[in-house]
Formats: C-alpha cells, structure tokens, sequence
C-alpha cells in the first residue's frame, strides 16, 4: 500500500451478519492442500522474484477524482520484460496526472509511465524502457491466477513501511472476501510548512471524503500483516509464480487483502498487442469493458431465503452452479442514470443473464465485457417475483473522465462511475474535485456539482467553457450547485472571475495513452487579460444583512492542503482556508501630472459631494443612511457609523507571501478619506496581512460591497492602508459615505473615557463606552514558528472592559471623533518544545502615524508612484531603524551599572514610562547591524534623551529634512561604559512583496523583513527564500520545502532573484538539479530534485504600478524557450 497520503485507507468493521457470513464460509474452504515446499524452494524462488520487484515513486501532480495531489512510494513488479511492462495497483497508477520513477533492487533508476488503470478494479499497468537497465540480471514474473487456493502458503514482496525489500508470510485463508470498503476516508488537507511525518503543515483543513472502493469482484485474504508502501506487491507461490497482487490491510488486525489476477491477465494480454517490443510511442490499445452501472454483492443462501428467494430457484441455482457454490449476487446499488437505473433495485436477486445461471462475479464481468454495447437479458427475483429485464451494457470507459479543467487552481472535470456511484449522482455532472482559488473564496467545496453558472444550465463541462468563455476579468455571476451532503438543496453563491493573473489562463487536460502524459491545451482564447470595468470591477448590492459562507479549500497549488460546508465564525480565524484574488485597478493614466482634486473636507472631515443623481431620482434621496435604525446610540456611534467598514480578504494560495498565516480574514476598518477621486480606509494587517490578496468592502452607511486595493503596508506599526473607487458607490452611496476625523492629538491618558465603536458580521454597529488603563503598553510579540508580521516597537492603548479577542473597530471620544484603531494583532501561543497555537488579541493603536502618512499621500509626497483610481499618486517612503526594542525599568538599569544622572535625565523626559530603551536585536541586512549589541540601552539620539518608541521614530523622521546623510547620533550605554555611535537608517516603501516566483512548485521571494528580524541571513547571500511548497510538485517529490533559502544550484550561486532566474531558466525538462539550501535554524542542505516543466513550468508574478496589476510571466515552459 501506499504511504499515509496515499493508502486507500483502513476497512472499517463489518455488521454482524457478515460476520457470520466470514465464519460460516471459513467452515465449508475446500480443505488444505499439502504444501510441499521447502526453505531450498522458496530461496529459488526468492532470488529469482526479488530483481522483478520495483519500489515506486510516484507523484500525482494534480487532485482528480478520488485521489489528491501528492506524493508517495509504492511497489510494482515486471510482468513483461521485452515490452517493459510494470503491475501495481490502480490506486498507485493514479486516475490523474501522475509522474513516477521505479527503482530496482540495485538501485537503478528509471521513468515510467502509466498505460493503463482499470476504470474499477485495483490495478494498472506502467511501462520503462527495458534497455535502460544495464546493471541488473531480472526476469518477469509470471501470472498464475489459477495456482491460488485456500491454505496455500504465500509470500509478499515489496516496499513495505519504506522497506526497500520486505519479505512477509502468510497463508491463504479465503479467496472470496468481499472487496474490502474503505468508506469515507479521512482526507488530511494541509498547507506546506512544517513537517509532520514528512508532510509540511500551516493551516491544517481537514475533511471526509468517500473514495476510491473497488467492487463487484472478490479478494483474497491472509494474514500477512502488510502496511504502508506495499501496494502492488506480487503474493508469490514458492514456484516464483504470482497469484494475486496486494492491495490493501486492516489496521487493526494482520489481515492483508489480495487482488485476483484474472482480470489483469485479460487487460495484460490486450496491452500486449500494441507491440512486441518497447517503443517510446507506445500504441494505445482499447481494453473493453462493460458495465450496467450497478453494484452487485455476493449473499449466501440464507440471507437470500430472507429476502424471499423462492426455493425451486434456489434448487436449480444449486444444481447449474460449481460444486461448493454457498450463494448469489444480489443487487446492492445503482447508480442514477445508469442502464440498470429504474429496471434494477438493491435486493434484487440475480439468477440468470443471457439464460445463463450466474453466481459469480468473474462470470458476469466476462459477460459484460464481451457485451459492450449490446442488449443482455437479466432474469432476476424481486421480493420472490420472477422479472425479466433487457439493458443495454454500456462502455465503460465512456463514463471515465479523461480529461478535466484546470481553472484558477480548480481542478473540474466529469464525474466519474466511481465518484457517482459513491455520492449516488449521474455519470457526467460537472464534478469539483479541487475547488481552488476562484471557487473556494465563493464557497464551493470540493466534490460540488455545478448545476448553473451566470443563469444558464451547466450538464456537461463544456457548457462550463462555453460560459467562462462569455465573461471578463473581474466579473461577478452567480453560480448554484450541490453537494452529496446536501444532496436535496441547491445552494447559490456568488463568483468573482479573477481580475489578477494569479494562474495560468483555463486549460483542459487530456489524457494520452500513448505517452503516459497528460496534454494541456487553453480551454479558450481569452479576449482580453484587461478587467471589464474600471478599477473596481462591479459593485454588489446587498439585502438586509451581508451573508458570508465561508468553505475550505488545499493545498496545497496547488493545493498550498474537510469538513467543507461551515459557517466563518470568527474574525481573522486563523483556520480559515478560502482563496481569493485582491482587485486592483487596470486603467488608462489620467492627468500627466497625477493629480486630482479631493472633494472639499468640512470641519469633521466629511465630504461634500454633488448628488444630482440623488436629486432627481426620489427614491435614492429617500435613502435613510445609518443613523435611522441608531436614534437610541450614542453621539459618538452616530457619528462614526458612516465611517466604517467591514473587510472580508481573500489571499491566492499561489501568493501566499511574507509567512501570512491563513487565507481568509475578516475585520472591521475606519475611513480615512473620502473624495471624488479616492477613497482610504484603514485597517489593522492581521486583516489585510498582504498586498497580494483579494479585499471587498461591506459599507455601514450604504449597502453594498465593492473591492479595495491595498496601496501601503505599515513597515513597522498595526495598521494597511486600502483604497476603493468612490464613483462605485454610486451617488447615493458617496453621499453616505464619509470619512472619520482624525484626532491624533492630545494622545490618550490613563483614566481617559473612550467610546469603543464596532461592526458585527451583519453590519451593525456596536459600541460601548470604556477607561483607558494603560495608554501606552508596550507590546512583546515572539517570532512565530512560520516567520511573519509582528508588531514590534509599538506601544498600544489598553481598556477596562471590551468585546472580546475578535471584535475590531475604533475608539473615540464623545464627538465621534478617533483617537485609536482598536486592532487585531497575531501571535502564537507556545505549548512545550514543539506544540504552538495561533492566537489573536487587540488593543488600541494611536492614530498618529496614520495621519502622518496620510497628510503625505495627500499632500503628494515624494516617493514611488503607484496607480489608484486611474491616477498615479506618489507614495510614501518611511525613514526607520531596522532595531527592534524594549523597555526596561529604570530601576532595572540602574543594577546593570547606569549612572544617577542619565536615570534622572531619563526620568525627566518621562515621568510616566520611567525606562530605558534597550537593544533587543538587529535586523540582518539593515544598516545597523553590525554597529549596535544585545543589550545596549539606547540613552539619547541627537543629544535628546530618549524613553519611547516614538521618540526614535521621531528621530528618523527628522532626517528626512536634514543633511547627515540618514545617520543617527545615538548615546549608547553598553557594558558599562557610554559611548557615542553613528548608526544609519533604511528607506523602506508601503508596498510590501512584490514578486514571487514558482519554480518546481516552490513559491520563492526574497526575505522578508519578518525573516530578516531573527538577525540570520546565510553567509552565500541573502540568496532566495522558500515561502511555500506545492503538493503534487517535484519540490514536493523530493522535499525541498518551506522556512529556507535556496543558495546554490547546480554550484552556482543565487544571491537574489534575477540570478536565480538566470541559473532556473538554463535547466531543462526532465535535468537532475543540484541544489543547496540554509535552513532558517542556520543548517546547510545539498539536496537533488527532477525539474518538470511539462506540469510545473517556472513563472513568476510581479506587481506592475503603473498598471496597478499583478502580472504573471512565464519564465520556461516544456518546450524550453526562455520567454
């Protein structure tokens, strides 16, 4: 079997009946034949199987149908050794894309590739190029389905548990076992970044799923005791002859689980007449296969009398039927829309097919298979009642999905006999099997059936292309389908076509036989890459209350990894899992120079817009706004309702940069600004953590929802800053909407009364009035697992009394007016060495340097200019020193020897506060960091005495209108003795990441200022560092995952990106790669990986502002053109 990821799962416990049934049969085997064999016998025979033997590497690159994308070991073995034929199960053969390598026992390497899997039975064939083993002397196992018989000793050869070679006895004890059933399987989705067990874990999204069963056929069982790794392990007879091929256990016993090989003797003989040798074009041969799309199970004879067989048949049944025969097939299921669908039921009894008895499953599978398209004649019992039916048998490979649609990182395609016969749909619907980006932020889990998409009826998949074909960027149409778990109701949602090139355009996928490939092709041309619709795309209008379901995805790029259908429950869960695209705008500049005129502000800083529309049209100047459903609330919630906001983010598992923690996030923000040309809203960065994510905009003051785009990311304090298109509000909506007044002065004291104002997740706003405690808490945030943003050198407001750890919104006093952001700050809890836990806080932060970027943005300062609105607007830059600090008592740093005159110096400045700064570490990378230490206590700047946070920032600041070429004076005070340092500071932007590149199916960046803050950069360079990992992909295959830089590969250097670019896009399809990593801990690592450019191309995506778009590029793709 395969390795966790991979095994088709553990067989849950029987019901009584068949219990009795497995006792009752154990009773009447044939007797145990004498096994002659001896220990001389089986080493023969040993030596003579073990060279056939090949352990697998498989991976499978995307999720289809029952299997996800991953990767995983399993074993095989030569059955044809001039055609270079490999057995194993179907389950490792993978109904999907898959790449594999087999490994002899003397470790030779080779490619294989899939030619067959059985649409139902647990088999398939791979091939090799047999004159690609030069080392080894092997010969093919022979097939000898007949030489099995109850009581004869077996062995199982293969790769179990990671075994190279693993050797297990047993004995036969039944040969017609139902088909072991694994039921819903326990599906583990996780996102790549620590290892647990060899799979790379984030944000864990886990779920039920009903997979891969094999039916309509019997097993064989022994207790062998086989575990992870054995699948498609030869069960060998001590003559070196296969019997039967392994394929599953039950974990709670030894019981292991064996496949006949008479239908793999069949396919084996057809796939045989493609060739009499390898050919590297291998002809596809057509295997036929019938099927009524019904599941049949073998009953006894007792159980049959119950169910009202009539005794003269069972009489004649007995008499036609093999010496021995205990029973009959009875119908267990039928799948709708199926050729037995309302001619057959479960109990129906079969007795005759053709006029011909039929007892077992071999026999009737010879039947169909020889009956395709053709009518056969079933007599069958019902209740006692002799009936009669003629079906037609259908192909069934033409109900086996051979292709799908790769779509925003979904992977769609028909459903299969196997998928519909588990949830009980038709053969055909267009099936979900990875929901992806697009469709999880709309809340459409995995194995969804889309029935209409944008108001017309979806029945095949290409009525899905036909649609997707008619819609542009940034479109929004509703979508209904179903769910096998809620099977009765449609469910509608609302579809955000992405506007960013966070995937590759739609592609279909087909399969080739011929190549063991999978085809890639784009489902249509698309007309344009630009957005239908200005910056925003469309707005939505909403009801009464601002529903959001929200469901998981994977990874996991794939799936960068459930129980699908729940509501969000809380703000910023750090365990939500949608995947969504941030808007920006795609526009023709305006003005030459940039500017356009704000919208006068009044005195509380409302604007006053003109609002003809509003006027003419009665209806829209009846709006009532907010206030009307408040009379009862406070002035300061009246006034400051039409302010704010609600967020819901979305970040692209594609684009999942900088260590963000999840990919759903909800919470409430504060307009800052609000003209005809922009609108400014500001929230905290555990809501909008980065700029490559997908913000929509819920507004208390009108309803309607429109996108946001994130246009400055703090370097430092709590807080982004995102911009909208007021005309989207409509005139009605800009009327309402209006920004909140600012009050960053005089800063809060203890003792202070403020007014905490809110919005619930229906857009109420709450408030309730609160005592300042502690207005300047200086915050002490550890360095997560998975580094990212943390606040640091802040110090926050802290209240008497709130709403708890997920309730955001503003304080203010009791005109309205705010004084602080009550924000949502990250962390993680530690349990022990290894155990850690996200969890979240607020706390107040002081608007002051928000209104200090403002005024610049505003004002057009000088800096990068970036496109909001369709106007290109200079943004800031922010002076800082890359040292993060903490304060410590002056009574504290008295003891560690500083002198009577600096404490009293210090504690004049700061009465309140009495500290001192202190060094807790430097950034790697930043100017400072060779020059100040641990420990050293930070006296003065300049010749001022410094105490806080602010007046360091101060300070920095202040450089920007002098001449000292960005140094810091700084008194320092370290190991006793004070001495006098000119540290410089750093430029840093708002705009946060903005480039990544894929390249093997590892998301690479450069170091982000969370990595550089643990004081570490490898000594190669800052070289390129590894922020996610792909499941499915050869990084994935070969483990080169998350939390390290790549420094090397193939021996030459990759101090940055663009060499990294330089040294990736040389390599070719299919090359060994060599590459050297530096783990975050300061580990080096030389590890090789097989690039694939067929599946995993290398591109990259960057941040455009002069078009305000993220653009994808692809760098190489398989044809091995540079682009």
């Amino acid at each position: 079997m395969g390795d966790p990821l991979e095994r088709l799962g553990s067989e849950t416990a029987m019901g009584l009946e068949s219990t009795i049934k497995e006792e009752l049969s154990m009773d009447i085997d044939p007797p145990l034949r004498e096994n002659l064999a001896t220990a001389e016998d089986w080493r023969k025979a040993l030596n003579k199987v073990v060279p056939a033997v090949v352990v697998l590497r498989t991976t499978a690159c995307r999720a289809f149908d029952t299997e996800p994308a991953g990767a995983s070991y399993a074993t095989g073995f030569v059955v044809d050794k001039r055609r270079g034929i490999i057995l194993t199960n179907r389950h490792v053969v993978k109904p999907g894309p898959v790449v594999a390598e087999a490994m002899f026992v003397n470790r030779e390497e080779i490619t294989v590739h899939p030619i067959y899997r059985d649409p139902v039975h647990d088999f398939g064939f791979f091939r090799y190029n047999p004159d690609a083993i030069q080392f080894l002397e092997y010969d093919e196992i022979p097939l000898a389905p007949e030489a099995a018989y109850v009581g004869l000793e077996i062995r199982v050869v293969g790769n179990d548990s990671g075994e190279k070679v693993s050797i297990l006895a047993g004995t036969l004890a039944r040969l017609d076992r139902d088909a072991p059933h694994y039921k819903k399987t326990f599906w583990l989705f996780i996102d790549s970044l620590t290892v647990v067990k060899s799979v790379m874990v984030v944000d864990m999204l886990i779920g039920y799923r009903d997979g891969y069963n094999d039916f309509n056929t019997f097993y064989m069982q022994a207790a062998s005791g086989t575990k992870g790794g054995s699948s498609g392990s030869p069960v060998i007879d001590w003559q070196g002859r296969a019997v039967a091929l392994n394929a599953g256990s039950k974990s709670s016993s030894a019981s292991a689980f064996f496949l006949p090989l008479d239908r793999v003797v069949r396919a084996l003989k057809f796939i045989q007449k493609g060739g009499d040798s390898y050919k590297s074009e291998w002809e596809a041969i057509s295997i036929p296969r019938g099927t009524l799309q019904t599941t049949f199970v073998h009953k006894g004879f007792d159980e049959i009398r119950r169910l009202g067989l009539q005794s003269e048949t069972e009489q004649m049944v007995r008499l036609a039927s093999a010496q021995g025969e205990i029973g009959m097939l009875v119908v267990d299921s039928v799948v709708p829309g199926g050729p037995a669908h309302n001619h057959l039921g479960p109990g129906d009894v079969l007795v005759r097919v053709n006029g011909e008895v039929i007892t077992q499953f071999l026999k009737l599978e010879t039947l169909l298979d020889d009956s395709v398209e053709q009518k056969i004649e079933l007599q069958i019992e019902r209740g006692g009642t002799p009936m009669s039916v003629q079906l037609a048998v259908q192909d069934l490979h033409s109900i086996t999905p051979a292709h799908f649609l790769e779509l925003s990182g979904a992977v769609i395609h028909p459903l299969s006999y196997q998928q519909a016969r588990n949830f009980r749909f038709q053969c055909g619907l267009v099936y979900v099997s990875e929901p992806g980006y697009m469709l999880v932020r709309a809340s459409v889990p995995r194995h969804a059936i889309i029935k209409k998409f944008a108001g017309e009826e979806i029945s095949k998949l290409e009525d899905l292309i036909s649609v997707l074909s008619k819609l542009s960027r940034g479109a929004r149409v509703p979508l209904e389908y179903i769910s096998y778990q809620d099977r009765h109701r449609k469910k509608s949602v609302l579809v955000t076509v992405d506007r960013h090139e966070w995937y590759a355009p739609p592609q279909i996928y087909t399969r080739d036989d011929s190549s063991g490939l999978w085809t890639a092709k784009l489902a249509f041309q698309p007309e344009s890459t630009m957005p239908s619709s200005g910056v925003n795309g469309e707005a939505t209008h909403m009801e009464h209350t601002h529903q959001i379901n929200h469901h998981e995805l994977t990874d996991g790029v794939s799936s960068m990894e459930t129980c699908y259908e729940h509501d969000s429950a809380e703000l910023h869960s750090e365990n939500e899992a949608g995947f969504g695209s941030k808007k920006r705008r795609v526009e023709e500049d305006l003005p030459s120079d940039g500017v356009v005129a704000d919208g006068s502000l009044n005195e509380t800083g409302e604007v006053k817009l003109a609002n003809k529309t509003a006027t003419e049209n009665p209806v829209l100047s009846d709006y009532p706004g907010p206030t009307a459903a408040t009379a009862n609330s406070s002035i300061a919630e009246r006034v400051i309702e039409p302010t704010l906001v609600m967020f819901e983010v979305h970040v692209p598992p594609s684009c999942m940069l900088d260590g963000v923690h999840s990919q759903h996030f909800f919470g409430t923000g504060v307009i800052v600004h609000h003209s005809r040309s922009m609108g400014l809203a500001a929230v905290d960065k555990n809501t909008v953590a980065i700029s490559s994510s997908d913000v929509m905009l819920s507004f208390a003051a009108f309803p309607i929802e429109i996108p946001g785009e994130v246009v400055f990311l703090h370097p430092v304090h709590n807080y982004a800053l995102v911009a909208y298109d007021p005309s989207a509000l409509g005139a009605v909506g800009a009327s309402v909407v209006r920004a909140a007044e600012l009050l960053p002065e005089p800063a809060l004291r203890r003792g202070d009364s403020v007014y905490l104002v809110g919005l619930s997740r229906s857009l109420q706003a709450t408030s309730r009035k609160s005592v300042v405690t502690n207005p300047c808490a200086a915050l002490n945030i550890g360095s997560a697992d998975c580094p990212r943003y943390r606040a640091t050198n802040m110090e926050v407001i802290e209240l008497d009394t709130d709403f708890g750890s997920t309730f955001s919104g503003v304080l203010t006093d009791e005109l309205g007016r705010v004084q602080a952001i009550w924000g949502s700050f990250s962390t993680q809890l530690k349990f022990g060495c290894s155990t850690s836990e996200d969890h979240q806080f607020v706390r107040g932060i002081p608007v002051y340097a928000i209104s200090q970027v403002l005024d610049k943005i505003i004002a057009g300062a000088n800096g990068p200019p970036l496109l909001i609105n369709g106007v290109k607007r200079p943004m800031p830059l922010v002076r800082i020193l890359e040292v993060e600090f903490y304060p410590t008592l002056l009574s504290k740093a008295r003891s560690f020897g500083l002198s009577d005159e600096w404490i009293q110096a210090l504690a004049k400045k700061d009465p309140v506060r009495r500290q001192v700064l202190r060094v807790k570490s430097c950034s790697a990378g930043s100017k400072a960091e060779n020059l100040l230490e641990q420990g050293d206590m930070v006296l003065a700047v300049n010749k001022e005495p410094v105490t806080c946070f602010r007046d360091i920032e101060d300070a920095c600041q202040a450089l920007d209108n002098g001449d000292n070429g960005g140094n810091l004076n700084m008194t320092i005070f370290r190991q006793g003795r004070e001495i006098e340092l000119l540290v410089g500071t750093d430029v840093r932007d708002g705009n946060g990441t903005p480039r990544v590149i894929n390249w093997c199916g590892c998301i690479v960046q450069d170091p982000h200022p969370a990595v550089r803050a643990l004081g570490y950069l490898p000594e190669e360079g800052h070289g390129v560092y590894v922020a996610r990992w792909c499941h499915g992909s050869p990084v994935h295959r070969y483990g080169l995952y998350a939390l390290q830089w790549i420094v090397e590969v193939n021996g030459k250097p990759t101090p940055d990106l663009d060499s990294f670019v330089n040294v990736t896009k040389e390599l070719e399809h299919g090359e060994f790669v060599r590459v050297k990593t530096v783990h975050l801990t300061g580990k080096p690592r030389v590890l090789t990986l097989k690039q694939d450019l067929h599946y995993w191309p290398t591109w990259e995506l960057r941040f455009d502002p002069d078009t305000a778009i993220w653009k994808r590029r692809m760098i190489k793709t398989l044809d091995c053109r540079n682009l």
